[in-house]
């Protein structure tokens, strides 16, 4: 983590290794939950930088139904009311897809959206900008230990590029093509890059003037099913976790937009040795579906998955010696989508419940998938993208159209 920022939540995910896990765990959230919201474009993510900093990433949308550029922007907001403190101008995307944020470890943000990746100040002006290579939507990065930006474009044809940018110069250093095309977020552990493509996972280490695919590390996890690509990948205890069954129709809800007939798999992958893997389904229901990373609390040893397009969450306990996964708890009719949040001190998840037509922002506990509180924060669209940790024992919840901060 020394490429990012010394907050508790610098970047997406909080960390690039997908733990969904503040870098410095506080409290559980209290109860009642309530929250605060504010109507926005499309809301992506939020990352804190300095004390009391909070920024938010949102984008355009409307323009990409006409075939038109987007665009971003980044805010400073209020901790606590999430007014707009300070403001980005609309930064050039192009191509539209939710893109991502970062604070480095150099004190400034980064962003890439769309085909372009930008360096704002922490008052949210711009300091220099990129047009990156493919005419196509790059969604999001990673920041290695050594301090490198690592992104992709969106591919689920042509083979994607991995691109290496240098935050000090804002110059591309290094480029390298994947074997494949690739859909998902990448992950980083130190300077190694974890990539989901459309067929198989594999890596690559950055080993100072280049990065080289591992020829050793590579799981054709789809094979001869009927399963669709993976998205964004966890890794944690020893092993690299995955959902399939990405491809989806998303409208205003995951709920029943799979398209794949076959129920959607967690999948494991050994770090150690990718010939060690196993696949288990979720829901074991027709048409599963996701569009995010499963959960994985490692202190305890516990695996989330979900079937989004079916509403339905499960929990493993995880055996690290025999590698095997037992079933601990389940939640039918539990409408989950987005990315969550881990608080580990108090054992608690936060995530998403979408149901009668609205967005509910659910605490649960996660030893036994017992419902804590839950506060309906409005918007008539399913989270699908990033929540983060605030400074005051709360959680603030993107929701497309809708940012929330959540406290008790």
């Amino acid at each position: 983590m020394t490429g990012y920022f010394d907050s508790p939540w610098p970047g997406e995910d909080g960390t690039p290794d997908r733990r969904q896990a503040p870098r410095r765990p506080g409290d559980g959230l209290g109860l009642p939950l309530r929250h605060t919201s504010r109507a926005t474009l499309m809301s992506t993510m939020t990352a804190l930088g300095g004390p009391g900093e909070v920024y938010l990433l949102t984008h355009s949308v409307l323009r990409a139904n006409l075939g038109l550029p987007t665009t971003a922007q980044v805010e400073r907001i209020d901790p606590l009311t999430l007014a707009t403190i300070d403001r980005s101008p609309r930064l050039p995307g192009g191509p539209m897809w939710p893109g991502g944020m970062a604070v480095h470890a150099n004190g400034d943000l980064y962003t890439v959206y769309g085909r372009w990746a930008h360096r704002l100040d922490r008052a949210c002006r711009v300091k220099a900008a990129l047009q990156l290579p493919i005419n196509q939507p790059y969604n999001s990065f990673v920041i290695l230990d050594c301090g490198l930006i690592v992104t992709k474009n969106l591919s689920d044809t042509m083979p994607a590029q991995l691109t290496v940018i240098d935050p000090e110069t804002m110059r591309i250093i290094a480029t390298l093509d994947c074997p494949e095309a690739s859909i998902a977020r990448l992950s980083a552990v130190g300077n190694t890059v974890y990539i989901v493509g459309v067929q198989s996972i594999f890596r690559c280490d950055w080993t100072g003037d280049a990065l080289h695919r591992d020829p050793d590390w590579r799981h054709d996890y789809v094979g001869a099913t009927r399963q669709s690509y993976g998205w964004d990948v966890v890794l944690a205890l020893g092993h690299a976790w995955f959902m399939d069954n990405g491809r989806h129709r998303y409208r205003t809800s995951m709920i029943g937009r799979g398209v794949s007939p076959t129920a959607n798999r967690l999948i494991r992958v050994a770090l150690d040795d990718a010939r060690d893997h196993a696949a288990i389904e979720i829901s074991g229901r027709a048409g599963g579906s996701i569009t995010n990373p499963p959960l994985v609390d490692a202190a305890r040893g516990i695996v989330i998955g979900f079937d989004s397009a079916n509403r339905f969450m499960r929990a493993w306990r995880f055996d690290a010696d025999t590698r095997a996964l037992s079933p601990l708890w389940h939640r039918a009719d539990f409408g989950c989508a987005s990315h969550m949040v881990l608080l580990p001190t108090s054992g608690q998840i936060v995530t998403n419940d979408y149901r009668r037509g609205g967005e509910e922002v659910v605490l649960l506990d996660i030893e036994t998938g017992a419902e804590q509180g839950r506060t309906r924060i409005g918007g008539m669209t399913q989270g699908v993208v990033f929540p983060s940790i605030g400074w005051s024992n709360d959680v603030y919840w993107c929701s497309m159209r809708r940012v929330a901060r959540v406290f008790g």
